[in-house]
């Protein structure tokens, strides 16, 4: 996918980038650019393709309002238009970008200078996007060829998502104005940190060490924020936040706030499953004639066995009792039902799931075992936060309005998403098993350290209420036997441990839709074919019970211990784990739902601590 600034093509970009990890508002590090991808206001739907999730969208329109009607694929360009002529206009298809941050530093003259100052050119060549880039033309240390200029490496932000360029002039004048003196960037010494970076002002001679801006003195003597939204050309009015120093590239600069949803099936009968799988064409059809001539022309061939009676009253079915907005506020209870209770009467092509036996070995700690051959996700960005992650606050809708930065100027028409097709393994644990183990007086009084941790955290951050958000032991639990699992399933099936995913299903029976105890760990790929089985292959019985086995028996010992064994989830709000580290427990952040976060493997099997609080040693092995 293509990134274009102005009318140059300036690099590429792959559709779940867009979404994760360099999104709306987000700074990315092209070969000779800093840019930032604009908001939705200056996409260009015409190329985009609607994805269709009536569940997530419902989701979609409680968090951002009901006008978002649709969910689109960025706007991809045809493949002729990397094979042809540059000056295309289909070459320019893609996500528009600006230059950001606008202060840049020439490495020849040292000068630092914003590009509007007119000093700097932009050099583009239509034949080589990555050559893109701005010099310093009269550069007088330059020599015959004009230095590429590089983006100042220090920017500002604050906790309301507003991001603006370092103010260089107002930091190295000490908040003095008057002078309009030229600046200059230097490097002292040879190791880069900012204490070794200074900033000048030729015409006064003053010059202050970048090391004073992250100083908490230094800090406190910023300007306030000017709600400045680079990514919507706009400033935000009334923000008095205290501006934050970071560093371009920076990861607590950008974190999205992405909701997801598997395809589940809500129809029972093949017609109603067709119609629910082409609805973002058949929705729209506002007769039956259009549905007639959808499908005599063959945009709908797996339509052509019905007649176009039995074909309207599906849709019309449909659209008096869709169930999305029911789901709106719920999104895991319809995919709990169909994984833990799975007909094959109801599999689609997106959704294809068998029942085995759970392991011998461990039949008292599991009650089923589900192998979802085919899955598709749909994830979809609603907005995104700077300085706090989502999961400061909890999960993704727990973050405050007033901290999510939106998308666009006006309330959204429709959002970004991407889907993805996979395959995974469903555990569901027995829930007699469960409650019984939750029950005990050593559980109970673990369960008390981690919600006395949880308030400490939120006390910490300012956070109300101080429960708010707490998944108890019984996610403790889930998600700490996902982690073990998933970290044994990347040796054994050849996917790397950051492509392999959780999705935790955790309820207790006194709370709307439960009880859940139940663990889906899959792995997905934007290929309309999805993935070719290697996990789903781990899910037979004699198979799965043996890496059960290796990854409880890997979990006993940890390379940290004793010290991992003893650490508990601390009351002075800065850990919400407890016997879980990188060496035994800890997932890549594309892995895990809560930022490794409400782990401990000693709920699991026994440590060196002791066994009081294993599942597995309750249940038997």
């Amino acid at each position: 996918m293509s990134v274009h600034r102005a009318r140059f093509r300036v690099g590429e970009l792959r559709p779940s980038q867009i979404l994760l990890t360099f999104g709306i508002g987000s700074v990315v590090d092209l070969p000779g650019l800093s840019v930032m991808l604009m908001g939705l206001n200056e996409w260009d739907p015409a190329y985009c393709v609607e994805i269709n999730e009536p569940r997530l969208l419902a989701t979609v329109q409680k968090q951002v309002g009901g006008q978002a009607q649709r969910l689109y694929s960025p706007p991809v360009a045809p493949d002729a238009a990397f094979q042809g002529n540059p000056f295309d206009e289909s070459w320019l298809i893609g996500v528009p970008v600006a230059s950001f941050p606008r202060w840049v530093v020439c490495p020849s003259c040292r000068l630092l200078a914003p590009l509007g100052s007119g000093l700097f050119s932009l050099k583009a060549d239509p034949y080589r996007p990555d050559r893109t880039r701005y010099v310093h033309q009269n550069c007088s240390r330059g020599g015959k060829r004009p230095p590429t200029v590089n983006p100042a490496r220090f920017l500002v932000a604050c906790e309301r998502g507003h991001l603006d360029d370092f103010p260089w002039p107002w930091f190295v004048h000490r908040g003095q104005g008057g002078c309009q003196g030229a600046l200059s960037f230097s490097e002292l010494g040879a190791s880069g940190e900012a204490a070794e970076l200074q900033v000048s002002c030729e015409r006064c001679q003053q010059r202050r060490r970048m090391v004073e801006a992250f100083e908490r003195q230094g800090q406190q003597t910023l300007p306030t924020c000017r709600g400045r939204r680079p990514h919507l050309r706009d400033w935000e009015e009334g923000c008095k936040e205290p501006m934050t120093p970071i560093l371009l590239g920076a990861s607590n600069s950008w974190f999205s706030l992405v909701l997801s949803a598997l395809s589940v099936p809500s129809a029972t009968g093949k017609l109603e499953q067709l119609v629910e799988s082409h609805w973002a064409i058949l929705g729209k059809a506002p007769m039956k004639q259009m549905i007639e001539f959808a499908r005599d022309t063959g945009q709908i061939p797996a339509l052509a066995a019905y007649s176009i009676d039995q074909i309207w009253a599906a849709v019309e079915a449909r659209r008096l009792g869709t169930g999305a907005e029911r789901d709106a506020d719920d999104l895991k209870r319809p995919e709990w039902e169909l994984l833990s209770e799975p007909d094959p009467a109801r599999n689609t092509p997106d959704f294809l799931v068998k029942l085995v036996d759970p392991p011998s070995e461990h039949a008292k700690s599991f009650s089923k075992i589900v192998l979802a051959e085919r899955l598709r996700e749909v994830r979809a960005l609603v907005g995104f936060t700077r300085i706090e992650s989502p999961g400061e606050f909890g999960d993704d809708t727990f973050v405050p309005p007033e901290r999510r930065a939106p998308l666009s100027r006006t309330p959204p028409a429709w959002l970004p998403a991407t889907e993805v097709r996979g395959e995974g393994i469903f555990v569901r644990f027995d829930e007699e098993a469960v409650s019984h183990w939750l029950g005990a007086r050593r559980q109970r009084s673990h369960e008390a350290e981690f919600l006395e941790a949880h308030r400490s955290w939120r006390r910490v951050r300012q956070r109300e209420p101080l429960d708010a958000g707490f998944p108890g032991l019984r996610y403790v639990l889930l998600h700490s036997f996902a982690h073990v699992l998933m970290r044994q399933f990347a040796v054994e099936c050849g996917y790397t441990a950051a492509s392999i995913r959780e999705r935790i299903y955790s309820r207790g029976s006194d709370e709307p839709g439960g009880p859940m105890a139940g663990v889906l760990l899959y792995t997905a790929a934007a290929d309309s074919e999805g993935t070719l089985g290697g996990l789903v292959s781990l899910g037979e019985p004699d198979k799965l019970g043996r890496l059960i086995s290796q990854a409880l028996h890997e979990a006993r010992l940890c390379a940290s211990d004793p010290l991992c064994a003893e650490h508990g989830p601390w009351r002075d709000g800065s850990s919400l784990h407890a016997a879980a580290c990188h060496a035994c427990l800890f997932s890549p952040e594309t892995s895990c739902e809560r930022g490794n976060r409400y782990l401990d493997r000693a709920v699991l099997i026994e440590t060196v601590e002791g066994d009081d609080l294993a599942y597995f040693s309750l249940t038997g092995r």
